[in-house]
């Protein structure tokens, strides 16, 4: 096949093509959609909208990019709806109601966006995958956690109860429905050992240890710091 040459503004056929070529797989309106491109139409000059198009009397790009229109496209829309979309300024600009319907075939994606995109994804497929062990080393460390000992050394302090013995009773958040890696105890309770995460979530949610000294401990004890990752990944997605 002869390479194809992208104009500057590409139809979705143009672009769909254009990117097989580049990578080997199919592509979709759905799959540029996913990929984070922002589409275009162009939008003739239309002296019932002077503040959209300010001085662009030959009209312009408008671009694609507010989540319900885009979403529209991607679920295979017969046509374009835009009803927010930025002026001839690059300023947001909200369409009157119902917005700017225009045909599909008028979509266009800018060749600088796909050249990018085009880019971006030979890189990815170059880097260096993950080693084989990185599964097996997570999968070691969800049946870890650290001991009695190191659980009083990093949290006692914090809460106001008899934490020695809310471990030994291991009920509630102590316990193999909690924190308590359950397979550790298999053998002898000797062994028993908490998530360190689980066990500071349940602290803070349940008895309300301040989150600020629980980030502490995590910085300051050198049995936590393999941890550290899933701790601040779980406030991430808790919000806090």
């Amino acid at each position: 096949m002869s390479n194809i040459d992208l104009p500057f503004r590409a139809t979705v056929a143009e672009a769909c093509a254009w990117l097989e070529q580049q990578t080997g797989t199919p592509w979709s309106l759905a799959r540029l959609l996913e990929n984070e491109l922002t589409p275009v139409v162009w939008l003739d000059y239309d002296a019932a909208y002077p503040d959209l198009f300010g001085d662009a009397n030959g009209g312009y790009a408008a671009p694609i990019f507010f989540k319900d229109d885009i979403a529209r496209l991607a679920a295979g829309s017969e046509d374009i709806l835009i009803t927010f979309t930025k002026d001839a300024y690059g300023l947001p600009a909200r369409l009157p109601e119902p917005g700017f319907r225009r045909p599909l075939e008028q979509l266009r994606f800018q060749k600088s966006d796909l050249d990018r995109l085009a880019a971006k994804l030979k890189q990815d497929a170059q880097a260096p995958q993950p080693k084989p062990q990185a599964a097996s080393t997570a999968a070691k460390e969800s049946q870890s956690g650290i001991s009695k000992d190191e659980v009083m050394l990093a949290f006692a302090a914090i809460v106001r109860m008899d934490l020695a013995r809310a471990l030994d009773e291991a009920t509630g958040i102590f316990g193999d429905d909690g924190a308590r890696v359950k397979a550790s105890v298999r053998k002898s309770k000797r062994n028993a050992v908490w998530n360190p995460v689980t066990l500071a979530l349940g602290l803070h949610d349940v008895y309300r240890a301040p989150l600020g000294a629980l980030k502490r401990a995590f910085k300051s004890h050198d049995f936590l710091h393999a941890w550290q990752g899933n701790w601040d990944e779980s406030l991430r997605l808790l919000g806090k």
